[in-house]
């Protein structure tokens, strides 16, 4: 685990899995972690993407794991946008991780996340000035994204009172461990986990039931490739959201499958296997097989 410092001082923990000799790598995909979890929860993914030619990159998000920050909290609206973007400076310097194409793979909150960090590259066709946290990336996958949170109408107005009186009273996040998976194993670890938190503050869930919204709205301009993956019985995030952007999204740009039975975390299923095919499939069709020549980007 390496640190970096956000601009605000906080040690941001990241790290990076690479295959011993696999040289040269296809490229790097950056993993963008859920709400309450960390990025160690994410090891078997980052071994199969090894596998498959992949360098691996992910960060603690501020708030979770071993990084700082008030757990589920942020100071300001654009505080994870800004984060995920030294990441990316980070990748980017390095000479072995920024030589080939940067994909962001972002996991219910960090899915919002990493596509909330895509559409701050739209504001020019939009006429407006690009955010100083946007950088380029080369192609995006979501995983059960957190574009719509699911929250009532009451939920909503608790939260428009709370946030002007207390906006960084963490309080339970109301996700039960059962939810995350069919699998026991996988609920049972979750549990006895001590990097796992349920904390979540008025301004996260304000970023949050925000950012899904400009998305969605954002979708039929989307022009960076990208494969959605959701949960049909996904009971943490409501699955609409994702339907929602699939609809409005580019057909030539944005491919999407729905898993119906499969819980919140479609990578720690029983059927985690489908789901890492149909991943390893898009990313071959975009970006060729370990070995072979790479296909032109565009």
């Amino acid at each position: 685990m390496r640190t970096l410092r956000t601009e605000d001082g906080l040690p941001l923990h990241w790290r990076q899995w690479s295959k011993p000799g696999m040289e040269p790598a296809r490229g790097t995909v950056l993993i963008v972690h859920g709400l309450g979890e960390h990025i160690g929860r994410y090891e078997s993914v980052a071994a199969r993407l090894n596998s498959w030619g992949w360098n691996v990159v992910g960060h603690d998000q501020r708030g979770h794991g071993a990084s700082g920050g008030a757990r589920g909290d942020m100071p300001a609206q654009d505080s994870l946008l800004k984060d995920l973007a030294l990441v990316i400076d980070q990748v980017r310097s390095d000479e072995r991780l920024g030589a080939g194409p940067l994909v962001l793979l972002g996991h219910s909150m960090g899915g919002l996340v990493a596509a909330r960090f895509v559409v701050g590259g739209l504001s020019v066709s939009n006429g407006g000035v690009l955010p100083a946290w946007f950088r380029a990336v080369d192609a995006l996958i979501l995983s059960s994204p957190a574009l719509d949170p699911g929250l009532s109408g009451f939920q909503r107005a608790l939260l428009s009172v709370a946030l002007p009186v207390v906006p960084h009273l963490a309080v339970g996040n109301g996700l039960k461990p059962a939810w995350i998976s069919r699998d026991g194993c996988v609920v049972a670890a979750y549990k006895n986990d001590p990097l796992v938190h349920d904390r979540i503050t008025p301004t996260l869930a304000r970023m949050i039931a925000n950012a899904g919204v400009e998305v969605i709205e954002h979708a039929a301009e989307w022009v960076v490739p990208t494969l959605l993956m959701w949960a049909g019985g996904d009971r943490c995030v409501d699955p609409r959201g994702s339907q929602a952007f699939v609809d409005e999204a580019p057909v030539a740009v944005v491919q999407a499958q729905v898993f119906e039975r499969l819980y919140h975390e479609i990578f720690n299923e029983p059927e985690r296997e489908q789901v890492l095919a149909r991943l390893q499939s898009w990313l071959e069709g975009r970006f060729g097989k370990l070995g072979a020549p790479q296909p032109q980007a565009g």
